[in-house]
């Protein structure tokens, strides 16, 4: 049987919640209000499918250029390029 190409392919480790992590996540999370040019970092949180983006850009930091519905558009630089991702609230957070 082939092998399996798909979007969340080599992601067991990368995608797992520690055993106190687990659950819902925070209200705050979701409820931070990002503005055009915050600087934030791409954590995938593996429980909501919804908006998340592919698994190169975990540990990522990117800047907010814009709010896309509910979603932000971030800027991500990959080698010499910069790619603008969409993610949802529940995949980043501040950079510190």
């Amino acid at each position: 049987m082939p092998l399996s190409h798909g979007y969340r392919r080599k992601t067991r480790a990368l995608l797992r919640k520690k055993v106190r992590e687990r659950g819902k996540s925070s209200l705050s999370r979701l409820l931070y209000e990002y503005k055009p040019g915050d600087k934030v970092v791409i954590e995938i949180d593996p429980s909501v499918h919804k908006g998340m983006p592919h698994r190169r850009y975990q540990g990522r930091v990117g800047l907010i250029v814009a709010k896309r519905g509910r979603s932000y558009e971030v800027s991500v630089t990959q080698g010499d390029t910069s790619k603008l991702i969409i993610v949802r609230p529940e995949h980043i957070k501040p950079f510190s």
